[in-house]
């Protein structure tokens, strides 16, 4: 699938200048070293002024270089391997404190997150959750992990949550063969995305389910076939990716679900700590 910056670069490319073609041509050709260069580091490789490069990203219709910087960013991640990100990583933190590097650009992440996630989205996924007659929920390989937490707590508060096993094809398809218009499937997936939660969520969707993703962008080829998006930054890391922006919106939805049903997770929670107490599921003090 093309990359919106792509799209965006090959449609108006013959409109561009001399110096903003040669701009586009290192973006298409060599995003992987262009992803983390200050304007007027990648005009200078070019050889064009720091003006132009900025100018380049308004002429491709974003606010600023930041943003434009930030959906090379996604192009990397969405292409190169394994090795190539560690590569990536390398140069980006160089011999500079990694934990300190690591920890303030998940701040970031969050910060950008919260300040760009469309609340009436957020809001109208919770209340589809609750509306659900079964909640489905899928994530794979890295973001495996999310769906694992996410089904973990939500079933401790409702019965029909299931979370989807996505090893293989055919196993998620068993899993969801009978998925309707009265039930709802969570995915998650960020770059590289899993074609397993893909095809999930396309025949959810074909088959009238509500379809909620969490995901990267509204390009996401997750976001195509669902009605509620909900969007969180993600960053490469080095080999991984940074999922605390994704994680910190799954314990939000947690929160509001639990508000809004005080009374019944109250008395679904006194009568598991009742249990946990019998059987001594948590050590004791």
């Amino acid at each position: 699938m093309e990359n919106d910056i792509e799209s965006r670069i090959r449609s108006q490319f013959s409109e561009f200048s001399k110096g903003q073609k040669k701009i586009a041509t290192v973006i298409l050709d060599n995003y992987d070293k262009a992803a983390y260069m200050t304007a007027a580091k990648l005009g200078e490789m070019v050889q064009v002024s720091e003006s132009t490069v900025v100018r380049f990203a308004l002429e491709l219709g974003y606010e600023g270089y930041p943003e434009l910087q930030r959906a090379v960013q996604e192009l990397v991640r969405a292409k190169l391997t394994s090795n190539q990100r560690i590569q990536i990583s390398d140069l980006r933190y160089g011999d500079g404190d990694i934990l300190d590097g690591v920890l303030t650009a998940d701040i970031s992440k969050i910060k950008y997150t919260l300040e760009n996630i469309d609340r009436a989205s957020f809001h109208a996924a919770v209340d589809a959750i609750v509306k659900a007659k079964r909640l489905f929920i899928i994530g794979a390989r890295s973001t495996a992990s999310l769906a694992s937490f996410f089904n973990f707590n939500l079933r401790l508060i409702s019965e029909n949550v299931f979370l989807i096993q996505a090893h293989s094809k055919g196993e998620v398809f068993e899993q969801i063969l009978d998925i309707g218009p009265e039930d709802m499937l969570f995915a998650i997936s960020f770059p590289r995305y899993s074609t397993n939660v893909i095809n999930a969520v396309k025949y959810a969707h074909a088959q009238g389910a509500v379809v909620a993703s969490l995901t990267d962008s509204t390009m996401s080829p997750i976001a195509k076939y669902a009605k509620y998006v909900l969007t969180a930054q993600s960053d490469m890391v080095s080999y991984v990716d940074s999922l605390v922006a994704p994680l910190s919106i799954l314990n939000a939805i947690i929160v509001a679900i639990t508000k809004t049903h005080r009374e019944q997770v109250t008395a679904r929670f006194d009568k598991l700590e009742r249990i946990w107490d019998e059987y001594d599921v948590y050590a004791k003090r």
